[in-house]
């Protein structure tokens, strides 16, 4: 009689316990189906709305394999979209929530976009952390930013203090385009550039300050050498100029007390 009862508590004992797990797997695969759901809707949403920007990352970018890594693991991407949420938020005058999506966003992505910057179509941020983008900022289409690029203003002024970028241009790592200038269409800043002064359309410009390397696709008398493998070193020129003029300094003295 013992046995059998305890047989039977047993028994009742597994059964809750299958019972459970058959629920909490449920619960599990709900969970995912979920999971799976969303990430679908994103995907579409994301096809839909951020075509452009999509595919400018396929195109310019080698590593871009196709539009879902883009859409799921591209931090530049992601940042857009915040700022895009963002700038919606402030056309539709509700205070504190546009600055803070942004600030989320930076936190996220490494990235600061304010909520007041225009952005046009097809813009492509390339890896991306550090990337600074002010408030009156106006960017034209298919521009691309590399990382560490900062479009910022100077001085405490208010009104528009930061760059305006047209079409077409590309932005290397590290350069910053300060104030209230502008950068034409089809133009090259080279990377760790600092442009303080307008840039006129189709124009490369590199070196700190920046300064114009082509223009119209001619050399600039005086411009830096795009060869990269053999770029001229300003400070060298200027102590090789300088040691020059010891030499010969030296050898009037020397002339001198003959």
């Amino acid at each position: 009689m013992v046995v059998r009862r305890g047989t039977k508590a047993c028994a009742r004992i597994a059964s809750g316990v299958r019972h459970s797990l058959l629920y909490e797997w449920g619960e599990i695969m709900n969970f995912i189906y979920g999971i799976i759901a969303a990430a679908v809707i994103y995907y579409a949403a994301a096809r839909v709305f951020f075509y452009d920007e999509i595919k400018a990352a396929v195109d310019r970018d080698p590593a871009a394999e196709n539009y879902l890594t883009v859409i799921f693991t591209y931090s530049g991407f992601h940042a857009l979209m915040f700022y895009r949420l963002a700038r919606k938020l402030k056309k539709f005058l509700i205070p504190f929530f546009p600055r803070a999506v942004s600030q989320f966003a930076r936190w996220i992505t490494g990235i600061e976009i304010h909520p007041g910057a225009v952005i046009g179509k097809g813009f492509f941020i390339d890896h991306g952390m550090g990337v600074v983008i002010g408030e009156t900022v106006i960017i034209g289409d298919n521009v691309t930013l590399f990382q560490g690029v900062t479009l910022g203003g100077t001085g405490k002024e208010r009104g528009k203090r930061h760059p305006t970028l047209k079409n077409d241009i590309v932005v290397g790592a590290g350069a910053k385009i300060l104030g209230n200038i502008t950068i034409g269409n089809n133009v090259s800043i080279g990377a760790n550039a600092v442009v303080l002064r307008d840039v006129p359309d189709n124009s490369t410009v590199v070196g700190v300050p920046g300064r114009l390397a082509k223009k119209l696709g001619r050399r600039i008398p005086g411009g830096i050498n795009l060869d990269y493998t053999s770029l001229p070193d300003p400070l060298q020129k200027q102590l090789e100029k300088l040691q020059h003029e010891i030499d010969h300094i030296e050898h009037e003295i020397d002339e001198h007390n003959k």
